[in-house]
């Protein structure tokens, strides 16, 4: 059985006891809330992960680190680095985002290192052989695209990002809308391209059913991509985001029915002012289906630094609701990530997710804050660094700057406001 027929029939399962103790939550709610499609565990039947999470509603917001080769750069060995850069730092999955050389042996071997759920996006391998066998990377058809899923869930892919709501109404409503970028989703271009290619429609939306098929098999779980994202400011929140969301919240109903569990993604670049109308809608149209965003941005103009406008953006979107947080690094729109990038992408969206678990008041969110508030009024540097999100560089700005005296640091020195108010408070 899935989990999802496991909450369905009232079984507690395994998972749903590990991901509960994890969270400081009973299990029953975990089963109670997969039933209700609120809450997905990504595990895929034939992998055993060491680090298991259950994402969506009354749980700890998760984050996602993407990884994986692109056309430029394809090396095995630095995504494996990559893959240990985020998961130190913090990130709850990981997925493999790789379109260079050797797909299928790079998703293998961070399979076998990865302590953590994996996701894919399976038109990439599509397209990438296509491109490699047929030399155009749309001349591919149905059957090589399930051939493609069903390889990657017998290699143990936890989840999946599929592309199946750019259809031909919802490319329709993007023609009428007249957007400054019309599609910025890699995977959602290569399916339009596709469409207008073939002039049919999208084969991941007319064989869904057959997707379930595998999905279910494998207990996958279906990350319903939104390749009709905004790549703007300017553009979110318009008809051609909507549509598609409102053919994914379709496509989550018939998933549940098939015992498949979903996970929905979103936006984007969405200004501050639309982040919340943008949760509220997808929780609406998708009935409470845990929501993944990418980011969202809430500025164009932060190249170099988009870990911070993404930042910015997921503390907003997780405290209105958002349960999942994919990560964006310094490098996003400018050049393929290095490890230093994924560490700064991971530890910005961490912050970002604990910010929102301290206004969601889930559980042991303010303990955390509560303990470090203890370690500085004591100026207890060591636990300090322990309990700080990034110990590695709050011990190095320690270390590099020697204070007069152990209990003070350079900042304020002599005149350190907790020192000075414990002394007067003792007199």
């Amino acid at each position: 059985m899935t989990q999802l027929e496991y909450a369905k029939n009232n079984i507690i399962s395994g998972l749903m006891k590990k991901t509960s103790a994890l969270e400081g939550v009973s299990a029953k709610l975990v089963m109670e809330k997969i039933r209700d499609g609120k809450v997905v565990i990504p595990a895929n039947k034939t992998r055993k992960i060491k680090n298991p999470c259950a994402i969506g509603e009354a749980l700890r917001t998760k984050i996602n680190a993407n990884i994986g080769t692109s056309t430029e750069k394809s090396a095995i060995s630095l995504e494996l680095k990559k893959l240990a850069t985020a998961v130190k730092y913090g990130a709850d999955t990981v997925m493999d985002l790789s379109v260079g050389k050797d797909i299928r042996r790079t998703r293998k071997a961070i399979l076998e290192a990865s302590p953590v759920p994996l996701g894919t996006v399976p038109i990439y391998e599509i397209a990438v052989n296509a491109q490699i066998n047929n030399g155009d990377f749309v001349k591919f058809d149905a059957d090589d695209m399930l051939e493609v899923i069903k390889s990657q869930a017998e290699d143990g892919v936890d989840f999946f990002t599929i592309h199946a709501g750019v259809t031909k109404k919802s490319l329709a409503a993007l023609k009428k809308c007249g957007r400054l970028l019309s599609i910025v989703s890699r995977g959602g271009a290569m399916i339009a391209a596709w469409m207008k290619r073939h002039n049919k429609e999208n084969p991941f939306y007319e064989h869904f059913d057959q997707i379930l098929d595998i999905a279910y098999e494998y207990d996958i779980t279906l990350s319903l991509g939104d390749g009709l994202r905004p790549g703007s400011i300017l553009d979110a929140t318009d008809n051609a985001q909507v549509s598609e969301l409102k053919i994914l919240g379709a496509l989550a109903q018939r998933a549940k029915k098939r015992n498949v569990q979903v996970i929905i993604e979103g936006p984007g670049h969405v200004p501050l002012n639309q982040i919340e109308k943008n949760v509220r809608l997808q929780k609406k149209i998708c009935r409470g289906a845990p929501f993944y965003v990418l980011g969202p941005l809430v500025t164009d103009v932060g190249a170099g630094y988009d870990h911070i406008t993404g930042a910015i953006g997921g503390a907003i979107a997780a405290s209105a609701g958002a349960d999942f947080l994919c990560y964006v690094t310094p490098a996003e729109h400018l050049r393929h990530p290095s490890i230093e990038d994924v560490r700064e992408g991971v530890i910005a969206s961490k912050i970002a997710a604990h910010a929102a678990d301290i206004v969601k008041g889930t559980a042991n969110a303010l303990l955390w804050d509560r303990r470090m508030s203890i370690a500085r009024k004591s100026r207890n540097w060591k636990q300090q660094i322990q309990l700080s999100v990034d110990p590695d560089k709050a011990r190095a700005y320690r270390l590099s700057s020697k204070p007069h005296a152990s209990d003070v640091c350079t900042m304020c020195g002599n005149y350190c406001s907790i020192k000075l108010m414990e002394q007067c408070l003792r007199e």
